[in-house]
């Protein structure tokens, strides 16, 4: 092995590398090695800088929990989830794309009936979501899995309320004839967590740190591609800045105000509330496939 240099690092370690026998190991270590050095040999950074960074990341790891997850805030506000997204999501046009999932999503929602109220005792509108879930094909599908998550109308998720049971999140199923009826309340625009390190980096940017409003959904049904995406509020002021890149356009609705009365599940509503429509289309995992 030749003593390393400046200049033949890289190729040494290279040649170091290549001794992997997964292939696929060895192709993402070889070029995360080219794109590492790289990227020191452009910025130079001093011994401090280097190790400021490496404080960074260690901060990072530290500020994760069962219900925060700073890594994937930090993918999110470097574009890289939703890159990552666009290539393992390339869905034909006719259906519904996908977007980030986000850090706040927490497993095992509680199961609600159609029309139910996910969003009891939270502050917040009432708002109803209303529409269909359906193939490429137009055929609705019966009993596809809607599991949601978002902030309540303060702009909180449950990871950041002092609460140990549910708070605005839960599972819905589809009816017979692929339509469904959801009680929330309207979310809005609000800024990603500042309290730790990757908020600490985007203060010392002009970068904005809010995310419009929006609510989040992950729909699968057997044969169907699953579909992790949101519904974006047409009104939010946010939606050009989103800091993590997450605003698609056939993903922004209307938000209708409605006055008191009649809701969408039958319920009597004394205030004003809000009506969204929205029919979902997967794509066949066989389609999905030949695409791919």
């Amino acid at each position: 092995m030749p003593y390393v240099t400046e200049q033949n690092l890289t190729d040494v370690v290279l040649d170091r590398w290549r001794a992997v026998p997964d292939p696929r190991l060895r192709e993402v270590m070889q070029s995360f090695i080219k794109h590492v050095h790289a990227f020191v040999r452009d910025i130079e950074p001093t011994e401090a800088e280097w190790a400021t960074a490496i404080d960074f990341l260690t901060r990072i790891g530290q500020r994760c929990t069962d219900k925060r997850q700073e890594f994937i805030l930090f993918s999110d506000v470097m574009g890289v989830s939703m890159l990552v997204d666009a290539i393992n999501h390339r869905l034909e046009s006719g259906a519904t794309p996908t977007t980030v999932e986000g850090p706040f999503h927490v497993p095992n929602a509680p199961a609600l009936a159609d029309g139910a109220n996910m969003a009891a005792g939270c502050p917040g509108i009432p708002c109803f979501v209303t529409g269909t879930v359906k193939g490429l094909d137009g055929r609705p599908i019966a009993n596809a899995k809607l599991d949601l998550w978002q902030t309540d109308g303060e702009g909180l998720y449950e990871a950041q309320r002092d609460v140990t049971g549910p708070w605005m999140r839960g599972v819905f199923h589809t009816k017979a004839d692929g339509s469904y009826t959801i009680r929330t309340v309207a979310p809005i625009g609000y800024s990603i967590p500042m309290d730790g390190p990757v908020g600490d980096l985007v203060r010392r940017t002009d970068i904005s740190e809010m995310r419009p409003a929006h609510i989040h959904f992950c729909i699968e049904a057997p044969g169907y591609r699953r579909v992790v995406t949101h519904l974006f509020n047409r009104a939010c002021p946010y939606l050009e800045t989103d800091v993590v890149y997450g605003v698609k356009a056939p993903l922004i609705v209307d938000f209708v105000e409605n006055p008191p009365g009649t809701a969408p599940n039958g319920e009597k509503i004394d205030t004003k509330f809000y009506t969204i429509k929205y029919d979902f289309v997967l794509q066949p995992v066989a389609q999905a496939a030949a695409a791919a």
